[in-house]
């Protein structure tokens, strides 16, 4: 494998990229040429914000090619056309050969939730610590127990409960589907994971499966009636659009518990739930908070 490496601004990466595909690039990778240096700037916005810019001022665009007269090739025809003003070839180089599932499993290690209570890929055995676990691998839904809103979520099921033994309990926005995972866990009886996102539902059917858990998953019309416990770790802006439907399906009694919300969003969060239920912080970890009320 080669790679042909390049200098790009901001308004020529698009076309660039066009480019390099249609002379058969295998890969195209983009990232900030600034970055670590004191011009780097920030490309995303916070969650719920739009972000500042649609790219970075300066891109290093990387493209991965099978033979090296291919690279070489493509730099030679870039060149010469009229859209490659303003861009700089750095060169190309041959990729070292590397066993890349072991590369990406080795940036997955164990997830400490409780010191007795851990996420553990399938690939590393449990800390001996651990009284309970959830095996999950990454995948191509959200949650592995690596974000603080995760990880937030899943404490508080592990050291608050979801409403005792047997509790029913729905997952909104199930993603990976391990909070629901982790509700079982800690003795829950009915489960309802729901997503907008079939590829997450059948996500979090597997994960459930390979952790021995039996659930319901499915879009979200699954939902119905009300539970001791509904948990949903998505952001704040989808968080206030919801906030009627989630207050409905709360019990008496039963608890809510929201995550995916920063700090600074705490006072929008208590605003918007406030004709149906109180909401407190109940958990902050890196900027992240955990959102609970009871009614």
């Amino acid at each position: 494998m080669f790679e042909l490496r390049l200098l790009a601004p901001e308004e020529r990466v698009e076309v660039l990229g066009e480019a390099l595909e249609a002379l058969d690039a295998l890969s195209i990778s983009v990232e900030d040429a600034d970055a670590q240096t004191d011009a780097e700037q920030a490309l995303f916005g916070e969650p719920g914000m739009p972000p500042p810019r649609e790219g970075w001022q300066r891109s290093r665009v990387v493209a991965l090619f099978a033979e090296e007269g291919a690279a070489r090739h493509a730099a030679d025809v870039l060149v010469a056309q009229d859209f490659f003003e303003g861009c700089e070839i750095i060169g190309t180089a041959e990729v070292a050969e590397q066993d890349w599932v072991r590369l990406t499993q080795s940036q997955f290690a164990p997830v400490e939730i409780t010191p007795t209570f851990w996420i553990v890929p399938t690939w590393h055995e449990p800390p001996a610590a651990a009284r309970q676990v959830i095996r999950l691998d990454p995948g191509l839904a959200f949650g592995t127990g690596t974000h603080p809103t995760t990880r937030m979520c899943l404490r508080w099921i592990a050291t608050r409960g979801q409403g005792g033994a047997g509790a029913r309990v729905l997952d909104y926005g199930c993603g990976s589907g391990i909070l629901a995972i982790g509700a079982a866990k800690f003795g829950a009886g009915e489960i309802d994971a729901v997503d907008i996102d079939p590829a997450a539902v059948q996500s979090t059917e597997l994960n459930a499966e390979a952790n021995g858990v039996r659930l319901h998953a499915g879009l979200p019309e699954l939902a119905r009636g009300d539970y001791d416990t509904v948990l949903a770790n998505i952001l704040a802006t989808p968080l206030k659009v919801l906030a009627p439907l989630l207050c409905a399906h709360v019990r008496p009694g039963g608890a809510l518990v929201l995550a995916g919300i920063l700090e600074r969003q705490a006072d929008e969060l208590k605003a918007a739930y406030a004709p149906y239920l109180a909401l407190e912080v109940s958990d902050t970890e890196d900027g992240w908070i955990l959102m609970t009320a009871r009614r």
